[in-house]
């Protein structure tokens, strides 16, 4: 008989979470992200107008920030909000692709886009060198009142979680993969609403 390997759910929210909070990641230039581990929110130059793309992955924000060394992103953040702020922007969310399943018509999909305060995309999840994996981990993108919310009612505590980040890379790199493995974040399946 052949051994079946058991894939885990293609779409899933794994992350950092307790009881009241959750943990997402997101990665600026130091001076934005030194100020907002410092103060505990962000400073007056971080800008609401734009959408914000919050990820609980802590493996896929290494991918995206390129661990921490890509212009613009050497500061990564561990921003630690009240899930029932992250469960709001759930249900308030809409896909940020069309998808005929979902939405019917282009139209309603682009209705549904204009109006929603958060975007859904689910891109791979990844491994330890940062390679693709064959599931999907969550981004989350705010924009007006979600962003709003985001930074005035939802966070708790925002740490620096650089240093920890280049750490978990080097020992990647120097094939030391149960060590690496052992740092990072117990992320676990995030039972969020329905």
């Amino acid at each position: 008989m052949e051994a079946q390997t058991t894939l885990p759910p293609r779409r899933r929210i794994r992350a950092l979470h307790t009881a009241s909070t959750i943990t997402v990641y997101q990665a600026y230039a130091p001076a934005l992200g030194l100020a907002a581990a410092r103060d505990g929110r962000f400073p007056a130059a971080w800008k609401r107008e734009r959408m914000t793309w919050i990820k609980p992955s802590f493996l896929w924000m290494m991918y995206r920030s390129g661990w921490g060394t890509k212009e613009g992103q050497e500061t990564v953040l561990a921003v630690e909000i009240r899930r029932d702020g992250f469960d709001w922007a759930l249900e308030h969310a809409c896909l940020s692709h069309y998808d005929r399943e979902v939405h019917g018509e282009p139209g309603d999909w682009k209705r549904e886009l204009k109006r929603a305060p958060a975007r859904v995309q689910w891109d791979p999840e990844r491994d330890l060198h940062l390679r693709a994996l064959p599931y999907r981990s969550l981004q989350l993108g705010l924009v007006g009142e979600a962003v709003r919310r985001y930074a005035d009612e939802w966070i708790v505590d925002v740490r620096d979680v650089t240093p920890l980040a280049h750490r978990v890379r080097d020992l990647a790199r120097g094939g030391q993969l149960a060590s690496a493995q052992a740092l990072l974040p117990e992320e676990r399946v995030y039972p969020g609403p329905e």
